[in-house]
């Protein structure tokens, strides 16, 4: 049996950790969770760190993602819409299976890989 919280409230876990940063000019690798918990804060350092290269064409390493949902699917794709209303190119290498298994099943595997 487990001892209640202190105070009597349950604890709250803190949101899966999320990064992304800057690898090269145009080059940036995303490492963590993508899910859910932080989609909204990963949505914003992301489009702040894309927006904010000095490289027109963007890439951006998958490779580092442990854990995601459809949420941080569609973080993704909303970098991707963004990047295209501004006329920038941004591609995704390394993206991971699972991922690429929400996608598959989303419909948007090809668009995933191929890029804007």
């Amino acid at each position: 049996m487990s001892e209640p919280a202190v105070g009597g409230t349950a604890a709250v876990a803190a949101p899966a950790s999320f990064e992304i940063m800057v690898t090269s000019p145009g080059r940036l690798a995303a490492r963590g969770a993508l899910t859910f918990a932080n989609a909204r804060t990963a949505r914003s350092e992301g489009l702040h760190a894309l927006r904010t290269s000095s490289a027109r064409d963007l890439e951006v390493d998958c490779g580092g993602i442990a854990h995601s949902d459809s949420a941080g699917l569609a973080v993704l794709l909303d970098w991707m819409a963004v990047m295209k209303r501004e006329g920038r190119p941004l591609c995704f290498v390394n993206l991971p299976p699972g991922l690429l298994a929400l996608a598959r099943i989303s419909g948007v595997e090809q668009m995933l890989q191929k890029g804007v």
